[in-house]
């Protein structure tokens, strides 16, 4: 699996940080969001296309938190 594009909502804390991290494997796509860093809750969707996955990434990052690219 390979991690292909990783956001940051930018906060330092268990409680507030939120990752979104876009991995492709051999032609899946999966995108995550972690809620709470390393070791907070994650849920993950998979899909057939990189569009898909795409458009579910630009969902979770419309909003009004401050969106970093890692």
């Amino acid at each position: 699996m390979e991690k292909r594009k990783h956001f940051w909502n930018g906060r330092w804390g268990r409680l507030a940080r939120v990752d979104i991290v876009l991995y492709e494997d051999a032609g899946r796509w999966i995108v995550e969001e972690r809620t709470g860093g390393v070791e907070g809750r994650s849920v993950m969707a998979e899909f057939d296309h990189e569009d898909a996955a795409l458009d579910r990434v630009r969902d979770l990052l419309a909003g009004t938190e401050d969106w970093r690219e890692l």
